[in-house]
């Protein structure tokens, strides 16, 4: 895990990709501490940091999209398949890479509230919470785009899936507007995520007794559901878009809350992709 680990460093620091992300993050967050700070005199520095959330949608697919997907169109990947490493060490070594390209402009952006404090009165407490907390937002984010990554060998795909699927984590509050918090309405999407799921299990294994069983499966316990209780669907739809909306728990750190929910939230997302991650390079492995 170790070599892996210092092989991904040394080609983001190689290439050009490592440097472009570090300085689109520095330049935005300048821009926004200028406006918000600087001029604004506003003394809170988590409003810089929520002002660079949604360009930390692009530059999240921009430093993810190569890491697993480049290994897979070039075959590299199967000279690590066949290494003594185990998969799972194959997955944290080129995930902690990730982290540890993302921690140098946050290592760098704690110097901002110090320097706040030249001006005026400034809640480092605060402002190094909300820090914390975008730190382990970024953290979640390069998970899922890790384990995208693994799922396809364009990079141009695995960065366009990463900002769709970070796009709709970010909007989910609006998107979960536009449904009515019906039974019947949140009967039928999750229905539909019924047969989304077993389309997404067949593209994977390319079972498709499996993935036949599995959207009978899904759908007759929604289906059983709903006949005995159908209240039960009433308004779930929102519930299950407030469970995916991940920055939402940011703003408590922003707010200087060091929330135990928001930290064992943010750990969860990450286990889970970097999971997912694994069982997709496991899959390849043996097929």
């Amino acid at each position: 895990m170790t070599a892996i680990y210092k092989r991904e460093v040394k080609s983001f620091l190689t290439s050009m990709i490592g440097y472009v992300f570090i300085a689109f993050l520095l330049a935005v967050a300048g821009i926004y501490f200028s406006a918000y700070h600087l001029q604004g005199l506003y003394t809170q520095f988590s409003y810089t940091l929520q002002g660079m959330l949604f360009v930390f949608l692009i530059a999240v697919p921009i430093l993810s999209m190569r890491v697993l997907a480049e290994e897979r169109k070039t075959r590299t990947d199967q000279l690590l398949l066949t290494s003594p490493v185990s998969v799972s060490g194959i997955v944290l070594g080129k995930y902690l890479a990730l982290v540890t390209i993302f921690l140098i402009p946050v290592l760098i952006l704690m110097l901002y509230p110090l320097i706040l404090t030249q001006f005026g009165t400034v809640s480092l407490r605060t402002a190094y919470t909300a820090l914390f907390g975008f730190f382990l937002l970024g953290c979640s984010f390069l998970s899922i785009g890790l384990f995208l990554s693994s799922v396809t060998e364009s990079q141009v795909i695995a960065a366009v899936l990463t900002f769709a699927v970070l796009l709709a984590c970010y909007l989910s509050q609006g998107i979960a507007s536009f449904f009515p918090e019906t039974a019947a309405a949140s009967f039928l999407a999750f229905l539909l995520f019924g047969a989304v799921l077993a389309l997404a299990l067949y593209y994977m294994t390319r079972h498709t007794l499996l993935s036949v069983i599995t959207f009978a499966a899904v759908d007759g316990v929604f289906i059983v559901l709903y006949v005995l209780n159908s209240s039960l669907y009433e308004g779930l739809i929102q519930k299950l878009f407030d469970i995916l909306d991940i920055t939402a728990l940011f703003y408590e750190f922003s707010n200087g809350i060091l929330d135990l929910t928001g930290f064992v939230y943010y750990l969860s997302i990450i286990f889970i992709f970097l999971f997912l991650t694994v069982q997709s390079i496991q899959k390849r492995r043996w097929s």
